[in-house]
């Protein structure tokens, strides 16, 4: 087969993969596909995590009750405001009690980027963090790149566009194959 066919055969593969989606574990690895996550907003819209296949999505879990959740937000907003026309979606995940949801709602007026209860997810492979804050980054593709854990200091509008930068330069299959 000629070079230009392989080309064509690998890319509709990867479409093919892409498109039916593939099982995920309960965990979210750096490296694995994200598991499903579909949760219904505050506001009333629905956050589904494989309808946004071909973004970058960042995925940060907070509560209000947590000072390092708060001190990052502001990090999170201003990332989310630049960054978010090119192409990169974000979610909030309280997880706060169901008692607390005003608390939630309060919070979430301040940010631009959408937030929702953890409690709401309707499908919610990633579980219960261990700890709070805790962020991924899933690119195009589906596939967890980077995950900013408690105790690394937090998430820095600098450390997000580290991790997001990189995988908005990086082209899809379909690009490839129109090329």
């Amino acid at each position: 087969m000629e070079l230009g066919k392989k080309v064509i055969a690998i890319g509709l593969l990867l479409l093919t993969l892409l498109s039916t989606g593939c099982p995920a574990s309960a965990s979210a690895d750096v490296g694995q596909f994200a598991p499903a996550l579909v949760v219904d907003e505050i506001g009333g819209s629905k956050f589904d995590l494989a309808a946004l296949r071909g973004k970058v999505v960042v995925i940060n879990f907070w509560a209000t009750w947590c000072p390092p959740c708060r001190k990052e937000m502001p990090a999170l907003d201003a990332f989310y405001r630049q960054y978010h026309a090119k192409g990169v979606e974000m979610i909030g995940l309280s997880t706060d009690r169901p008692h607390d949801r005003e608390d939630v709602e309060s919070a979430a007026k301040s940010l631009n980027y959408p937030v929702a209860m953890l409690e709401d997810a309707k499908d919610n492979g990633f579980g219960d963090p261990t700890a709070i804050p805790e962020t991924f980054v899933v690119d195009a593709t589906g596939v967890v790149r980077a995950k900013f854990e408690a105790d690394d200091n937090g998430v820095t509008e600098q450390s997000l566009a580290a991790a997001v930068q990189p995988l908005l330069q990086v082209q899809t299959p379909s690009e490839i194959l129109v090329h």
